[in-house]
């Protein structure tokens, strides 16, 4: 546990994810005194890295890459000095992704749009054409366009706006399917635009193919060394060298609302932290109701309409060395591979919402982060990432039933990787969606993306779009905000940004919009 003076600040901050640690840090840039309170003992939420085999295997438990926070003002201009001053560093990996299929081929994607293209070009001249076309578009503007998105802010009205949203607003599959014609191309778009475990038949899911397929032709699998915990590292790191403060083991059960106000929070062991200017929480927002002194309208709101969406499984691997992908040149080494056809990830989502498992062809993200970044273990780690249903058979998950799905998935990625066989398997941990919302109070029913919201009339969306809520004082933040999960950082720097504006601080001098 941190050491601290005082039990009162400027801002508390609930939760020490990777988003309320950017809002937390965001905040003491301006000059507020910060307080940040984590129930467990670890601080980054799901960005965090773990000895979860054996001692020295360092294995990140849930997210890997840190594509997406790349585009995010953040790191893109550096904001707070997260690489400048406080170590954070990234790897740009080559290749991107691998994507194996039978007969010893791959298709390779790589940092760099025209060497993806041309290696497009081996299977089909139209779908290489239509990956420019896609990019350049992508470059020109629509990026741009995502970007007030992303950030909860009015689309600027200029030449892109309607385009970009008669984009986002379709679905990835039908996107896809129109843009590409070969179906190894549409099998590796497709496997790309789940990366956020939105089901890629949904409408509001258009932007996904152009946008992850820019951060990953830019960025690679993009690394950070030392692992996901890194980054929630650097930002405490900023934090602390701004006067804030961390406490973990502070479980916050409560929360204190007076004349109508939000003024603080009471923990589990009965401590008191007040706040002088708001109260942030990444909560989860289906939880909170709860927790609160009065009654809010529009939390309960937020809780009636939230549901679990796509529960993940994941097995985690100490290896003695690290695996190889078989393709047209010789064996390949990559941090990520990717496997599974578009129709059996079709079969899979709908398996899981129903409470069924499925694995004829399923959605699978290999990730093996020693090539990069050897330091991480004296052998390799190794991850297999994929959805399975919330409970299964209608009950939680027990280890039986993980140990089965794991050895699945398992004789299913031999065929096309070498270096899954059990001689160079020191160790496997599997993580069933009970056990992952074992790990972490945050992951309910097993979703480490935050989950979903549904409303009554209007479409499916991954985070509520309100950081303000209708107690005064109280923030919302955290991946079941807007935009969502994975690691982005927007929600975090976005509400940051809604109370810096509300307090009526100038954040011109290190924040730009979007």
């Amino acid at each position: 546990m941190s050491n601290y003076t005082s039990n009162e600040a400027d801002v508390v901050i609930v939760g020490a994810g990777h988003n309320a640690l950017v809002c937390a840090a965001y905040l003491a840039e301006a000059g507020l005194r910060v307080t940040v309170l984590e129930g467990r003992e670890i601080i980054g939420g799901n960005t965090v890295t773990e000895e979860m085999t054996l001692p020295g295997w360092q294995h990140d438990s849930c997210s890997s890459a840190h594509v997406v926070i790349q585009s995010n003002p953040l790191l893109l201009n550096d904001e707070l000095a997260l690489k400048k001053t406080y170590g954070l560093e990234y790897l740009v990996t080559d290749p991107a992704v691998v994507f194996p299929v039978e007969g010893g081929d791959a298709l390779i994607f790589h940092p760099d749009v025209e060497a993806t293209a041309r290696e497009f070009e081996r299977f089909s001249h139209h779908d290489a054409a239509s990956l420019r076309h896609l990019i350049a578009e992508w470059e020109a503007g629509l990026k741009v366009s995502h970007a007030y998105f992303q950030a909860g802010l009015e689309v600027p009205n200029d030449e892109w706006a309607a385009p970009y949203e008669a984009l986002r607003v379709r679905s990835a599959w039908d996107v896809v399917n129109e843009l590409f014609e070969h179906p190894l191309i549409r099998r590796a778009v497709i496997w790309m635009s789940f990366a956020t475990i939105q089901p890629p038949q949904r409408s509001g899911t258009g932007a996904l193919p152009a946008a992850i397929m820019a951060g990953r032709l830019k960025f690679g699998w993009c690394t950070p060394v030392g692992g996901s915990g890194a980054l929630p590292g650097a930002l405490r790191a900023h934090l602390e060298d701004h006067a804030g403060t961390v406490v973990t083991g502070a479980l916050v059960q409560r929360f204190i609302v007076e004349s109508g106000r939000c003024v603080g929070v009471e923990t589990s062991d009965g401590h008191t932290y007040r706040a002088q200017q708001a109260v942030v929480t990444s909560s989860h927002l289906h939880a909170l109701p709860s927790a609160l002194d009065q009654p809010s309208a529009m939390i309960d709101r937020a809780s009636a309409q939230w549901r679990p969406g796509l529960s993940v499984f994941a097995v985690h691997f100490a290896l003695r060395h690290d695996v190889t992908y078989k393709s047209a040149t010789g064996p390949v080494t990559s941090v990520a591979g990717g496997l599974g056809t578009p129709e059996g990830l079709l079969r899979q989502v709908d398996a899981a919402l129903e409470g069924r498992v499925d694995l004829d062809s399923p959605w699978l993200l290999m990730v093996n982060s020693t090539v990069v970044d050897p330091g991480r273990a004296p052998g390799a780690t190794f991850k297999f990432l994929t959805i399975a249903p919330m409970l299964v058979d209608g009950h939680p998950w027990r280890d039986e039933d993980g140990a089965s799905y794991a050895h699945q998935l398992l004789n299913f990625a031999r065929r096309f990787v070498t270096g899954l066989n059990d001689e160079n398997i020191l160790m496997m941990r599997v993580e069933t969606p009970t056990s992952l919302a074992q790990h972490n109070v945050a992951n309910i029913g097993g979703s480490c993306h935050g989950g979903e919201f549904v409303g009554d009339d209007g479409p499916v969306i991954p985070g509520w779009t309100e950081y303000r809520t209708d107690i005064p004082g109280l923030y919302l933040t955290g991946s079941t905000s807007h935009p969502g999960g994975s690691v982005s950082g927007r929600p975090g720097r976005n509400t940051a940004r809604v109370v810096l504006d509300d307090l009526k601080i100038d954040v011109s001098s290190f924040m730009r919009r979007p």
